[in-house]
């Protein structure tokens, strides 16, 4: 069976089933191995007795290791399906399956929502906890809206399409190195006194292996804009992607993040609060509404929903021409 093939199963498969609480409660998530991984190798040789140069040198080495080694535990596993035919096939779609993060993600953004519906602020806070990093106590409803469909945008680049985009490129290899670099990133690519220079490469690598997927992702958003909102909406939310993505002090997340900002006429990103810390930013499509909610939450989703079904679309149309 083809790669692209298998690609779209995977698509389709985490679509309906997700990450089942029941499997992971039992086993450990492939990414909580990486993370464990990554956390070891933090604690080994990023040591606060070293020099920047030090820690910059240990931390390149440190993510070219992992990588590599995420790498090759795809190529093994990749091998080893082969020889296996079918039940091979079938086990690749569920790795693959694992791997991305379309049902997930849709349910922690459809849980900020219902927690504001549910639980008023205090509800939509404690959700929003769950998937932001910045400080929900300081948030009010329309900034709790704004950091759930930020977080939907973003998480849509780097959690579906980065990862079926180097699926597709190179397979299980690629799609595991991915994985391990963007586990890395989230957990060490920080500005902080602890890893700014030991995090700095896995940072770098991160932001250069997201770029097709950031901009692809904009694409994407658009045309899901345009199935669920019209025309118009498709449109700004092109234009604003173009105009507005390089505010964001992301070079990649800013793309899909301004692309749901125009297809909702939001105003996203802008100032926020991270650990006590306030973090100024001009805001993403700033002549949009500030008074998100949780109509918009759910808007965002179905626009989520319809790039996802855009992505697998494209997937199946490669299968088909390859």
């Amino acid at each position: 069976m083809g790669q692209l093939l298998v690609l779209f199963l995977a698509l389709l498969l985490d679509r309906l089933v997700g990450d089942p609480d029941w499997l992971w409660r039992r086993f450990s998530h492939p990414v909580v191995v990486f993370g464990r991984a990554i956390g070891w190798a933090d604690i080994k040789f990023n040591r606060s007795d070293d020099s920047a140069e030090i820690r910059r040198r240990n931390g390149r080495l440190t993510i070219i290791v992992l990588v590599m080694l995420a790498a090759f535990t795809g190529w093994l596993f990749s091998g080893l399906f082969e020889r296996m035919g079918l039940v091979g096939t079938a086990l690749e779609i569920i790795i693959v399956a694992v791997f991305l993060a379309q049902k997930s993600l849709a349910d922690h953004v459809s849980a900020v929502a219902q927690g504001l519906r549910v639980g008023g602020l205090k509800g939509g806070r404690q959700a929003v906890a769950m998937i932001v990093g910045r400080d929900p106590e300081a948030l009010d409803e329309a900034g709790v809206s704004r950091a759930a469909i930020e977080s939907l945008a973003e998480n849509f680049s780097d959690g579906i399409v980065a990862p079926a985009f180097w699926y597709a490129v190179l397979g299980l290899p690629g799609l595991m190195a991915y994985k391990m670099l963007n586990t890395a990133d989230s957990m060490i690519g920080h500005l902080n006194d602890r890893h700014r220079d030991f995090g700095r490469a896995a940072a770098r690598l991160d932001d250069f292996a997201n770029w097709p997927a950031a901009r692809i992702s904009a694409l994407l958003i658009a045309i899901g804009a345009g199935l669920t909102k019209g025309g118009v909406a498709m449109k700004r939310a092109m234009e604003t992607a173009l105009s507005d993505s390089g505010l964001h002090r992301s070079p990649n997340a800013g793309w899909p993040e301004a692309a749901m900002a125009g297809a909702l006429d939001l105003a996203l990103a802008g100032p926020r609060r991270y650990h006590g810390e306030l973090v100024i930013e001009p805001s993403l499509n700033g002549s949009g509404s500030n008074a998100a909610g949780m109509k918009d939450i759910t808007s965002a989703v179905a626009v989520f929903h319809r790039a996802c079904d855009c992505l697998a679309v494209l997937v199946m149309a490669g299968a088909l021409v390859f």
